[in-house]
């Protein structure tokens, strides 16, 4: 049990609202759990108000050590989550994915997740993690600033193509654009591997309407609703609401994500912000559950 103001009553609302979904819980794919002095590091970037946190003041809710912050997912009900961690230079991809198999190895709700980086090798250490077992990779176009179309990780993307495995991705220009952001660069990637799986984390804010297209376009590509319409990403990026309908049309592909620990707001707003969508149980159903459980061959 965590030691967060208010957590027990906030776990009371969360589990009321699956429990009123009748869902066994949630799958959440877009949490971060990373090194401590790496996770610490990201935190006083939020805390510094840099440029990639738009210059908005961004206080992180969640501060907890790891085993508080995982206990505290298991409280809400959260079946199985993510370590979304990632690397900003060459040379530390593998020294994450290290980390990242331990970590799944005493957090046996959590999905294994593994990154990459385009350098040299990145094919052999992407095949060293899938044969490790991992289950999800994070790939963050902002923070690492590269071409996702780079010839460096092509061979990478066909691995992952090949065996299946989801790729989270940050590849829209919130909440401030970077050089490779926007969708010109995921789209170069998926002409290539039309069959890889990513998930657009974000929604693929705030260029959505071009990310739905991709999605549209291509079976396997995915969105997470990671801070979207939120209270807080309303203000600065607001979902435009003529797209709706095609946002209920995705319905299968559509996965609940959170950014937990490193939100402005409780963990619950996220879930209040989809629900007030009105777009309908079934809806709410699939993308808070169904469509991660089936995605990655969950019990029950």
């Amino acid at each position: 049990m965590s030691d967060h103001p208010g957590a027990h009553a906030e776990a009371d609302g969360i589990r009321r609202f699956w429990e009123g979904l009748g869902l066994p819980g949630l799958v959440d794919v877009h949490t971060h759990f990373m090194p401590e002095r790496v996770l610490r590091k990201v935190w006083a970037y939020f805390d510094a108000l840099g440029p990639l946190t738009g210059g908005v003041e961004w206080p992180i809710t969640y501060r907890e050590e790891e085993d508080e912050r995982a206990a505290l997912l298991r409280e809400f009900g959260v079946r199985a989550f993510t370590a979304m961690l990632y690397p900003h230079k060459p040379g530390m991809a593998r020294w994450l994915n290290g980390w990242a198999a331990g970590f799944a190895g005493r957090t046996p709700d959590s999905l294994h997740t593994a990154t990459l980086f385009p350098e040299p090798g990145v094919a052999g250490y992407v095949r060293e993690a899938v044969e490790a077992g991992a289950r999800v990779f994070k790939a963050h176009v902002q923070v690492g600033a590269y071409d996702p179309a780079d010839e460096a990780l092509d061979a990478a993307w066909g691995l992952l193509a090949e065996a299946g495995v989801p790729v989270v991705i940050h590849c829209g220009s919130g909440p401030a654009p970077g050089k490779h952001t926007g969708p010109g660069p995921v789209a170069r990637v998926l002409a290539r591997h039309p069959r890889l799986r990513l998930v657009v984390a974000h929604m693929g804010m705030p260029e959505y309407e071009d990310f739905l297209d991709l999605a549209e376009r291509y079976g396997e590509v995915r969105l997470d609703t990671t801070m979207a319409f939120t209270d807080f990403s309303e203000r600065m990026a607001p979902f435009p609401r003529q797209a709706l309908p095609r946002l209920a049309a995705l319905g299968d592909r559509v996965l609940l994500g959170t950014d937990f620990p490193n939100i402005p707001y409780p963990y619950l707003h996220q879930l209040h912000a989809l629900e007030r969508l009105d777009l309908g149980e079934e809806w709410l159903r699939a993308v808070c559950h169904d469509n991660a459980a089936r995605l990655f061959g969950l019990p029950g």
